[in-house]
């Protein structure tokens, strides 16, 4: 036996000693395992590369180094072990692979250069594309076309000539020895396994500012295929293989592909980052600090003078409610979605990109640049192959994290649109070029646009104010209203605080550090997980109750301005549990009820407001009309259908105008702005020039 032939053997055998021996707290650790994928028909076996390294260093360093050579031995020695096990499940399968995970050093997407070509690497990112599942050829079987031959046999492929016109041909029988004759592939008896290629794109956390974000594609085999889906993040640990650039088949370039031996999905949100004993010390210390939401605020934007709601909104939103998943599969969503609309200059986009560099996993985009199919998934056709495939928009890549979206009220009618299923529903559902999919889309929207006007005018009411549908509006749990206010003593204390900032900018700093605080929203979203007490219940209820029950006196259902729904019930138990994990807490207490209802008076209160009225009417964003303007709708239609009567065919302008006055006490222009409204929306009809008639 040759020496190459006893260093092979010998690879196996240290393998199958590791399997046999390896001991952790639980005993056999591995020998469970094997058991394990019998006994439920699996065809891997996971290993720890760390449990490894521990067992025989210089088999770990060979597997790094020469990873096919080692694998392939691994796979033999496995099938062995299996047999000695279970002889019938060994055959019935035929072959087993063993999975490698856990490696020390996770390497960069951005750095996989030449150096690692053909080593065993292991990589981070999100899957932005998935290809369909295909079956590729491993080995092909002829039949040898001769008279007195007509053998069958198989023949290995060549790397990446798996079709039929690139496929090797033999020269010769094996079988008979001739060269003469026709060998003819027999697709149906050749043997396949499922394939799939995948792109993975860089976290947007580890993208450097101003840079591209880089990615790469790995294939999939086996039982690895279909494993996770756009939107995913997965750690793969891979072969890098060189790959003819596209295009370039005959020229010298290649580009760098994985070959995946194991591919694991981060199944909780933000468990990628890992926390240390000393930070946990640090966030419980922390914690216990009696102003550490004030400190929490305080570190958002600490350059931007005022804003406290705001800025308290945001950490809210950083920190989330609670999501809850009901006994029938009913999802509760626990992310918060804050809007901002205010007047130019007033620093929205500054607290945009605070919010964003502090949440631990967030993708910033600008409206005016951004699609429906950016914002949520988009199909695209593949030049090579002409197949379909899926790719990620923002918010499927802000899974589990938040998406930032400035110059909201710039998008386009339809690109807004596509966002409506993501910020309810949580998930992005497709169904275009026969690929019908839903991602998920577990993200918080912090959005901010401009008025209409440029300028916030409060002598109109919000909706009057902003470029954006009721249907949007509705999903955000708080809106805020940033007015340029102009008074002498705020002008001169923010003048102070922007001119301080820029002379010595480095006093300014957070109260807490920004890599802490990271780490301590982490902590909290993944271990504080606050249940409403009593005392909570009795307030938010009380609230609900109370604003509801005010609109009571004026008249039936439907003619009566609606403060609160059960929507704004719902962002308050939100916002409240938000409160509460902002210092830790397992229970939601008076205190963080009562904040919840502070803030959401405050947003009532400058957004809600009926200027005809003077009362909050939460009905006029979630329809776009107040209750005035809804009544006086109303009025419009039966007076059209009331003077018809008679057989004309439309009521003039000025006839409609002068009946509406008569009965009403709104005024001339406020009844002709409702009449052309109301035609823009389809409510009513023009026949002719300034002549309507009813839908």
């Amino acid at each position: 036996m040759s020496a190459a032939e006893q260093e092979q053997l010998s690879i196996g055998e240290k393998f199958k000693d590791f399997i046999r021996n390896f001991r952790s707290v639980e005993g056999l650790k591995y020998m469970d395992r094997l058991h394990r994928m019998i006994n439920l028909d699996l065809g891997s076996l996971l290993v720890d590369f760390q449990d490894l390294y521990r067992y025989n260093t210089d088999l770990a360093n060979m597997l790094i180094d020469e990873p096919q050579k080692v694998l392939k031995e691994f796979d033999e020695a496995l099938l062995e072990l299996v047999t000695g096990e279970d002889a019938e499940f060994a055959k019935r399968k035929g072959k087993l692979h063993v999975r490698v995970q856990g490696l020390y050093e996770t390497t960069k997407i951005r750095d996989i250069k030449t150096q690692y070509m053909n080593k065993l690497i292991q990589v981070e990112g999100i899957i932005t594309r998935m290809r369909p599942v295909r079956s590729k050829m491993i080995k092909a079987v002829y039949r040898h076309e001769k008279e007195g031959c007509n053998a069958e046999f198989q023949w290995p492929y060549e790397e990446d000539e798996y079709l039929e016109d690139k496929i090797d041909r033999p020269l010769q029988c094996p079988v008979c020895g001739e060269a003469g004759g026709r060998f003819v592939l027999l697709r149906d008896k050749s043997v396949y396994v499922d394939w799939q290629e995948i792109t993975l794109q860089e976290r947007p956390e580890d993208v450097p500012g101003g840079q591209m974000p880089r990615s790469v594609t790995v294939e999939l085999t086996e039982d690895l295929v279909d494993m996770a889906r756009p939107g995913d993040l997965v750690t793969v640990v891979g072969i890098v293989r060189p790959s003819p650039a596209a295009g370039n088949d005959k020229a010298p370039y290649f580009e760098l592909k994985i070959e995946a031996n194991s591919l694991r999905v981060s199944e909780k949100v933000l468990e990628e980052v890992a926390i240390t004993r000393d930070d946990e010390e640090k966030i419980l210390e922390l914690s216990k600090d009696p102003w550490i939401r004030e400190k929490i605020i305080a570190s958002v934007a600490p350059t931007i003078y005022g804003h406290w709601d705001l800025k308290e909104a945001i950490a809210l939103q950083l920190f989330g409610g609670v999501p809850k998943v009901a006994p029938d599969g009913t999802r509760i969503r626990g992310d918060i979605h804050v809007l901002f609309v205010g007047d130019p200059g007033v620093a929205k986009s500054q607290l945009l990109q605070s919010a964003a560099r502090i949440a631990p996993r967030s993708v910033y985009t600008s409206g005016k640049g951004s699609t429906a199919a950016g914002l949520t998934a988009a199909v695209l056709k593949d030049p090579k192959t002409s197949e379909y495939f899926l790719e990620a928009g923002a918010m499927v890549l802000a899974d589990g994290g938040l998406a930032v979206i400035d110059e909201f009220d710039k998008m386009r009618p339809e690109d807004r649109a596509s966002i409506h299923e993501a910020m309810e529903q949580q998930s992005v559902s497709i169904s275009k070029a026969g690929i019908v999919a839903r991602l998920n889309a577990r993200a918080a929207v912090l959005a901010a646009g401009n008025p209409k006007y440029g300028l916030y005018d409060p002598q109109r009411s919000f909706i009057d104010n902003v470029n954006l549908p009721p249907t949007v509006l509705s999903r955000f749990d708080l809106i805020f209203v940033v007015k340029d206010v102009m008074a002498m003593e705020h002008d001169r204390r923010l003048a102070r605080y922007i001119l301080d900032v820029h002379s010595d900018y480095s006093k300014y700093v957070p109260e807490i550090d920004p890599q802490l605080l990271k780490k301590y929203i982490i902590y909290a979203k993944r271990y504080s997980r606050p249940k409403l007490t009593e005392e909570a219940k009795s307030i938010i209820e009380s609230f609900f109750v109370t604003m509801r029950s005010s609109a009571s006196k004026y008249g039936n259902e439907g003619q009566t301005p609606v403060p609160v729904t059960a929507r704004q019930l719902e962002a308050l138990v939100r916002l409240s549990e938000a409160h509460a994990r902002m210092a830790l807490k397992d229970r939601v207490d008076a205190e963080d009820a009562e904040e919840a209802v502070r803030l959401m008076l405050s947003f009532l209160g400058s957004v809600g407001l009926d200027v005809e009225s003077g009362f909050i009417d939460y009905s006029m964003i979630a329809t776009g009309a107040s209750f005035h303007t809804r009544k006086l709708m109303t009025v419009i239609v039966d007076t059209i259908k009331r003077l018809r009567e008679d057989g004309r065919p439309c009521v003039k302008l000025d006839d409609i105008i002068k009946e509406v006055t008569s009965q009403t006490k709104a005024a001339p222009d406020k009844v002709e702005e409702t009449i052309r409204a109301m035609n823009r929306q389809g409510q009513i009809a023009e026949i002719r020039s300034n002549c309507y008639k009813e839908v």
